[in-house]
C-alpha cells in the first residue's frame, strides 16, 4: 500500500505540472489546446539535450522547459494577438509537434539497434522526514520535480487569490472590456500566462522522458496532456482543486502499472491502460457544474 501510494505521487507530479499551469492560462480567458504538444515537445528536447550531454539532466530540465516556451508562444500569438480559434489552432499545434518530434527524433539518433536511454531523475530521501511512518515513504522519498511541487501548489494559489497579480488574471477572464478599462493590458497578461503554461508543460512532458522512463517515444505522452487538460475542469480552475483531481488520476495510473507488473490475469492489461482515460470520461460526465470563468475561449478585441 505505502508502495503504491507513493507511485500516486510520483504518476499526478507530471499531471500537476500541466494542470497548475492550465489553472493559471484559463482563469485569464484562454484555452491551453496546445498542451498536449507542449508535454510531447518537452519530453522530447529535455531527453535529447539530456542524452547529448552525457546525461546531464539539468541542461534536459532547461531545453524542456525552452522548448516548452517556444510552442507556448507560437500557439499565444495565434489565439492571443491573430486572435484565432484556440481548440483548432491547439489540435494543429499537437499534430505539429508529434511529426516534429518523429522526424527530428530520426534525423538526430537514426535507427538505433539498442534502445537509447539515460539516467532519470533519482528519488531523494528527506533526512528525518522520510523516516515518519507510513507519511516518510510516500510524501518524503520522492524526486526534486515532485519536491518543487510541494511548494509550487500553495504558492500558486497565494498569488491567484492574495496578489496584485491574480487578481488582473482573474479579472480578465471573467470581464476583459472592464480590466481593459482599468489600464490592464489584456492580450498581454493572456499571452503571459501561456508562456507560464509552456514553461510548466515542459517540465511535465520531461518528466516522463528523464524524469521517470529515462527514454523518448513519440507514444511517451499517450493523451495525459489531455488528462491534465481535464483535471482543470473537474479542480474547477483552483489549484487545490487540481491538486485533488490529480492525485485521484494518480492513483488510477499507479493502480494500472500495479496490475500490470503483478502479471494479474482476472482483467485483460489493456483495461488497466485505459483506466485513467475511462475515469476522465467518467468523472467528466458525473460533474454536475462548473464555474467556468465567463470568457474562456473568447479572443478579445477591443473596440474602437
Amino acid at each position: 500500500m505505502i508502495e503504491l501510494l507513493s507511485r500516486t505521487i510520483l504518476m499526478g507530479t507530471p499531471l500537476l505540472y500541466g494542470s497548475l499551469s492550465e489553472v493559471y492560462a484559463e482563469r485569464s480567458g484562454v484555452m491551453n489546446t496546445a498542451i498536449e504538444g507542449i508535454f510531447l515537445i518537452g519530453a522530447w528536447a529535455g531527453f535529447v539535450a539530456a542524452y547529448q550531454t552525457g546525461g546531464n539532466l539539468l541542461v534536459g530540465m532547461f531545453a524542456a522547459m525552452v522548448a516548452g516556451v517556444i510552442t507556448a508562444a507560437l500557439y499565444g500569438w495565434i489565439c492571443v494577438y491573430l486572435k484565432q480559434h484556440q481548440i483548432v489552432t491547439g489540435v494543429a499545434i499537437n499534430l505539429l509537434a508529434l511529426g516534429f518530434c518523429a522526424f527530428f527524433q530520426r534525423v538526430i539518433f537514426g535507427v538505433p539497434v539498442t534502445p537509447l536511454i539515460v539516467e532519470p531523475l533519482q528519488p531523494i530521501a528527506i533526512p528525518f522526514l522520510s523516516d515518519i511512518p507510513l507519511l516518510g515513504p510516500i510524501l518524503f522519498e520522492q524526486n526534486i520535480l515532485t519536491y518543487l511541487l510541494y511548494v509550487l501548489v500553495p504558492l500558486g494559489s497565494f498569488m491567484l487569490y492574495r496578489t496584485s497579480l491574480g487578481l488582473p488574471i482573474r479579472s480578465i477572464g471573467e470581464n476583459p472590456e472592464a480590466g481593459d478599462v482599468a489600464g490592464i493590458r489584456v492580450d498581454r497578461l493572456r499571452f503571459l500566462t501561456i508562456l507560464f503554461a509552456g514553461v510548466m508543460c515542459g517540465i511535465g512532458g520531461a518528466f516522463y522522458s528523464i524524469g521517470y522512463l529515462g527514454m523518448f517515444t513519440t507514444t511517451i505522452i499517450g493523451g495525459r496532456g489531455w488528462i491534465a487538460f481535464a483535471i482543470c475542469f473537474l479542480g474547477n480552475w483552483k489549484p487545490y482543486g487540481v491538486l485533488a483531481g490529480t492525485l485521484v488520476f494518480g492513483l488510477a495510473e499507479a493502480v494500472a502499472i500495479f496490475m500490470q507488473s503483478s502479471g494479474a490475469s482476472l482483467f485483460p492489461n489493456e483495461l488497466f491502460i485505459a483506466l485513467p482515460y475511462i475515469l476522465t470520461i467518467v468523472l467528466t460526465v458525473a460533474r454536475r457544474s462548473f464555474n467556468v470563468p465567463a470568457e474562456l475561449g473568447v479572443p478579445y478585441r477591443k473596440e474602437g
